[in-house]
């Protein structure tokens, strides 16, 4: 080594090194207290940045205690489920800032401010981006997708998923729930885990009516997804610095990547076989009406690069649709069990009014081709305007909750106990005003689910009780016209794209259930609220059926 060359080794070591701590010094300590101060001097206050892991830890004890304690058959579920926001809402208000690691998150609980931030009309609040465990998990696709992006595939998704298309699926809906009684035969007064049944009945039904298979040919791709979640609920707060991050990768790490791969492959093998048969069939633009069908007719779409999306987006939507789809409905069919079997007489009332509407006959008989006036008003509107479209898809949803008003009302009150999806995130694009505060650019915007369905001062006194009767008018009258307090699906121009798949298959199962069976709790049954990604009964949902 020359002389001349030692010092300016020596020399770039510090320099490299002071650069480092000073980075370091800036993202760990310098940019969050600044900020904390910020929010400070607008009343915002929350419990206290620590270095590294913000505040990750004590959410993460809190849950563990929270989870501990014995909890009956109550559903006061907001302290077992978010404990954080439970304890923190009674310290720092319903607008507070936390900390999970360096990101800084504003948690906002006022239902007028929530449906500032949903409805976006400034396009500041944008959709969160996923990063490591859950984009291995669903990508990005719709879900997070802005601009140009989010408008193809939200316009894919409205055609798979509304409309005539929807109407197609329930054939598919009802097949599926008759696999599932099928399993449920000579069950008489014996202990059923429906948790697990419905797992097996929504999994099969996303495999119908989106990819065109059977269950056992999804049940590969399924399976890896659940296990990406386990590893996901499983890191959720750990936090590790950036650059060790990099440098780095735990076992955990390892093995979603290898699990990522194998769903990639899995998916683009299903993508060519359906690309083959179009061949076959010698019509290469023909790939099936399904949503993959929608999606392989836009990748190959040449006239139209607008809309024309990429195999990293077909994978993507997949991904996400296989367990977005059936983990939400799933939980939406056990928690409305579970408050049926505890709650015989709603029980009752949702069996008289199926077996009125449809008597022993499945779903897709009377009942339905009753809404063939309506179905006629949307085919035509479609060809006119998309924003037509979705108002007469509300005016579609409306007549059902006409035909099927109690069990419209016991959904929705099963949805308001126990959402599927218990926060909904945000980030600040830019500063902004959100009411009377200032919101800094690049923090996110918590909005707590559970915590503003189980807002006493929005659903009174009785908030905890099971009274499906809150629905009778609609939601504006249930919510004393605050309409961000009930977000199952969220709201505004990102509102979920399935929910009328969602509770079209809800309805179908549970009404395949009620015209056959009575069922009442297992003393079995554990109660244990779970926050695993979705809203979940921990122990499953143990039944005991009764044939009628």
């Amino acid at each position: 080594m020359s002389t001349t060359g030692f010092p300016v080794f020596i020399v770039s070591s510090f320099v490299f090194l002071f650069l480092l701590i000073f980075k370091i010094y800036h993202t760990q300590w310098r940019t969050p207290t600044c900020l904390q101060k910020l929010m400070g001097l607008q009343g915002i206050k929350g419990p206290s940045y620590r270095l590294v892991h913000g505040n990750a830890k004590e959410i993460l004890n809190l849950k563990k205690e929270a989870m501990s304690r014995p909890k009956g058959l109550s559903h006061d579920i907001f302290p077992i489920v978010q404990p954080q926001y439970h304890s923190w809402l009674k310290i720092y208000g319903k607008i507070f800032l936390q900390w999970l690691g360096t990101e800084a998150q504003l948690v906002v609980m006022e239902p007028k401010l929530c449906k500032e931030i949903l409805n976006n009309k400034d396009r500041v609040y944008l959709q969160m981006k996923q990063q490591g465990f859950g984009k291995k998990l669903i990508g990005n696709g719709l879900g997070t997708s802005e601009g140009e992006q989010w408008l193809k595939l939200r316009k894919l998704a409205n055609h798979a998923f509304h409309g005539e298309s929807l109407k197609n699926m329930v054939p598919d809906m009802i097949a599926s729930a008759e696999n599932m009684l099928q399993r449920l035969q000579n069950s008489e007064g014996k202990e059923i885990e429906m948790y697990q049944e419905f797992k097996l009945f929504t999994s099969e039904v996303i495999s119908r009516t989106a990819f065109g298979s059977s269950y056992l040919q999804g049940k590969k791709i399924f399976d890896m997804l659940t296990e990406i979640s386990l590893l996901l609920f499983k890191n959720s707060y750990k936090i590790r610095l950036p650059g060790i991050r990099k440098l780095f990768k735990t076992s955990d790490e390892i093995q979603a990547e290898k699990l990522e791969k194998e769903i990639r492959d899995t998916i683009l093998e299903i993508v060519k076989k359906r690309e083959n048969k179009a061949v076959t069939q010698q019509d290469e633009h023909n790939f099936g009406g399904d949503f993959l069908g929608l999606l392989l007719k836009a990748h190959h779409d040449d006239c139209n690069d607008r809309y024309r999306v990429t195999k990293d987006d077909i994978i993507d939507q997949c991904k996400a649709l296989y367990f977005a789809g059936q983990e939400t409905t799933n939980g939406l069919l056990a928690w409305t069990v579970f408050l049926l079997a505890l709650h015989q007489d709603w029980q009752e009332e949702a069996r008289k009014e199926v077996l009125q509407l449809f008597g022993k006959q499945n779903p897709n008989s009377d009942g339905i081709s009753r809404l063939k006036t309506v179905r006629m008003s949307i085919t035509v509107t479609l060809k006119l305007s998309s924003v037509k479209y979705e108002i007469l898809i509300s005016v579609l949803s409306h007549f059902v909750s006409i035909f099927l008003m109690q069990m419209n009302m016991i959904i929705n009150e099963s949805l308001r106990l126990y959402p599927p999806v218990s926060q909904l995130v945000k980030k600040a694009e830019r500063k902004s005003r959100l009411g009377k505060l200032i919101v800094p650019a690049n923090i996110d915007l918590v909005i707590p689910t559970v915590a503003l369905h189980h807002d006493p001062q929005i659903w009174g006194q009785d908030v905890e009780l099971f009274k499906p009767e809150r629905f009778s008018e609609g939601v504006a009258k249930a919510t004393k016209d605050n309409m961000a307090a009930f977000i199952p699906f969220g709201m505004g121009p990102r509102i979920c794209v399935g929910f009328n798949f969602a509770t079209t298959e809800t309805k179908i199962a549970l009404s395949m259930i009620l015209q056959r069976y009575a069922f009442t709790l297992s003393l079995g049954y554990v109660h244990s609220p779970l926050h695993f990604l979705t809203v979940r009964p921990q122990h499953g949902v143990q039944v005991m059926l009764h044939s009628l």
